[in-house]
């Protein structure tokens, strides 16, 4: 008799009157939702913009999907095509079947899309984005379990996974795959955080080690599986594709951070026309500035005793007449006399009375 064990759902499908909640979808959407969240977090605190990372998400998500389904269709042919199979069946998203290489790999190209139109580059999203993939994935893991597939070997762990009769599987009790890579994934995404605080990765370096990290992961979780999967030299497809996608980040990781050290300062510059808009703003507001902190000759002239001023005499002063010294203006030299011998303004006698 077993006495631990992790139970699997009856059903993977939960149903809100007419409409049908599939576990592996619902998996896939927390998953997107908690990792828009965390990107956009981690955009802004490098120095980019709020929102900027929902309107690559917009790209970036259906190129994914696509790419992860395209992975698996191709790698998993004999599942649609030939005898007895339904090629429609390819189209089925919501039954299981993503490829994380896939997906990332034309998720990417949505990414580079979603950036360019941005004005953005896109290693510094990339290093924004590490994290937050790692823990969709987690989230994502959990799919299968609703699906009961991909699990690994038979074991008498306490924490197995009991596994239902169905189609293409026999009762038993199994290493959970889905459960370990999704703790790993989880332990991915705290060694990058940690990472980019302690070494200010930039220049992609981030993305490098995420992808790097989980590779390390899947190899020896695939090693456990024991679903239908083609095999090179004896070891399984996803172990070959983890050995050489671990290289090139290994070797991207390395090459940049020579020819790229330390982190952008940058990640998000502003739009051509709003820099141009800024810079006009900006320069009348200076003129602004600087005409209104001149001083005025008549301010000058003050300060400096000038007689030349008209009401700023000695005798005017003495008279105790307030009226033409305050209200007179400043005058030209030459003209400074011209105007005493002329006969005070209306101004002046109004002042006066």
């Amino acid at each position: 008799m077993d006495l631990a064990y992790i139970p699997s759902p009856s059903t993977g499908v939960l149903h809100l009157g007419p409409l049908p909640l599939r576990g592996y979808a619902f998996s896939i959407l927390v998953g997107l939702f908690v990792a828009l969240w965390i990107v956009n977090r981690r955009w802004v605190a490098r120095g980019g913009k709020p929102g900027t990372t929902t309107d690559i998400a917009i790209w970036a998500v259906p190129f994914g999907l696509l790419g992860g389904r395209l992975y698996h269709v191709i790698t998993d042919y004999e599942l649609y095509f030939g005898e007895g199979r339904d090629w429609v069946n390819a189209f089925k998203v919501w039954e299981g079947g993503l490829g994380i290489w896939g997906a990332v790999a034309l998720g990417a190209v949505g990414a580079w899309i979603g950036c360019r139109r941005r004005g953005i580059a896109l290693p510094p999203y990339a290093d924004a984005l590490a994290p937050a993939l790692a823990v969709a994935q987690a989230f994502g893991r959990w799919g299968n379990w609703f699906n009961q597939e991909l699990y690994g070997k038979p074991t008498d762990l306490p924490w197995a996974l009991k596994i239902s009769a169905g189609p293409n599987r026999e009762e038993g009790l199994y290493h959970p795959t889905f459960l370990y890579e999704s703790l790993w994934c989880l332990c991915v995404a705290a060694l990058v955080v940690w990472a980019d605080r302690r070494f200010k990765l930039g220049h992609g370096r981030a993305f490098a080690l995420y992808v790097a990290a989980y590779c390390v992961g899947r190899s020896w979780i695939e090693y456990l599986r024991v679903d239908e999967a083609h095999h090179v030299l004896g070891l399984r497809l996803n172990v070959w594709t983890a050995i050489v996608v671990f290289t090139l980040a290994v070797v991207y990781f390395v090459l940049s951070a020579i020819k790229r050290p330390g982190r952008e300062e940058i990640v998000e510059p502003e739009l051509s026309g709003a820099d141009s808009g800024e810079g006009k703003s900006g320069t009348e507001a200076s003129g602004s500035d600087n005409s209104a902190s001149v001083v005025s000759p008549r301010e000058d002239s003050k300060d400096s005793g000038d007689p030349k001023v008209s009401g700023g005499s000695g005798k005017s002063g003495k008279s105790g007449k307030s009226g033409p010294a305050e209200s007179t203006e400043v005058t030209e030299p030459g003209a400074a006399a011209d105007s005493a011998k002329e006969p005070l303004s209306g101004a002046a006698g109004e002042g006066h009375s």
